[in-house]
Order: C-alpha cells, then sequence, then structure tokens
C-alpha cells in the first residue's frame, strides 16, 4: 500500500496529464501504473523520472535507436529489480519482458542466472578478491 494517495487519472492536469498520456502512448498501456500515479504526488519528479526512463528504456518514442533491443533492455530492468527485492518492479518487467516474447523457460534461465550471480558477487565480495580479469586484455 503506497504511503501517499495517489493521483487517479481523472484528477490530473497539467504536466500529471501531459506525462500520464504520454506514459499510456508509448508503453502502450490502456492505464497508468500505479507507481507513476504515486510520483504524480510530486509533479516535478514525476516528469524528471518519466523524462528519463523514456529516454532510457524507450529511445525508440523519441526517434532514437538504442544500441541494446527492447527485450535486452527490459531484462536488464528485470534483474536488477529482481537482484534489488522490488516486487512491484518485478511483476511490471515481467510483464514487459513477456510481452516482448521470453517464454516461461527462458524466464527461469533469466532467473537462474540472477541467483547465480548474486550468489558470486556475495562470495567475491566477502573475500574482497581483487579484480585481475579486465576488458583491455
Amino acid at each position: 500500500m503506497p504511503t501517499v494517495r495517489p493521483i487517479e487519472e481523472s484528477e490530473a492536469t497539467g504536466i500529471v496529464a501531459s506525462v500520464f498520456a504520454d506514459i499510456k502512448a508509448t508503453k502502450k498501456l490502456d492505464f497508468v501504473p500505479l507507481f507513476w500515479r504515486v510520483l504524480a504526488t510530486n509533479p516535478n519528479q514525476l516528469e524528471l523520472m518519466w523524462t528519463r526512463l523514456k529516454a532510457i528504456m524507450h529511445p525508440e518514442a523519441l526517434g532514437k535507436k538504442g544500441r541494446l533491443d527492447p527485450l535486452t533492455r527490459e531484462i536488464i530492468a528485470l534483474a536488477t529489480s529482481a537482484t534489488n527485492g522490488c516486487p512491484y518492479c518485478v511483476n511490471s518487467h515481467t510483464a514487459a519482458v513477456r510481452k516482448l516474447g521470453l517464454d516461461v523457460e527462458a524466464l527461469g534461465e533469466l532467473m537462474a542466472i540472477v541467483g547465480l550471480f548474486n550468489a558470486t558477487n556475495a562470495i567475491a565480495e566477502g573475500y574482497q578478491i581483487e579484480p585481475d580479469v579486465f576488458a583491455d586484455r
């Protein structure tokens, strides 16, 4: 349950209404997700976060071509969300990867990779192992 009352779409005016419309158009949704309605309690924060997210996750909507394809971007978002323990984001990005064609077997493989690297990262951090493998070698 949010700590503030989300802004309902019917209540949105000005910049909030504009951002809400852009979110629905860009994400091809018929509703504004709760995350954005909660952020709308601070219109400046809503606009800043949406502008940033749109530029990084939906560059095509701005007439740009990202170097990573939309599915790869969503897979990274899902893996990060799982690692950060954010149920809202895990569900949102799982819906996005499924919508982009990732099947349940691939989803399981993704979660196995996330779990594996959470474990190996913790081990390396716990032992304070200094890096010896570099991209330029």
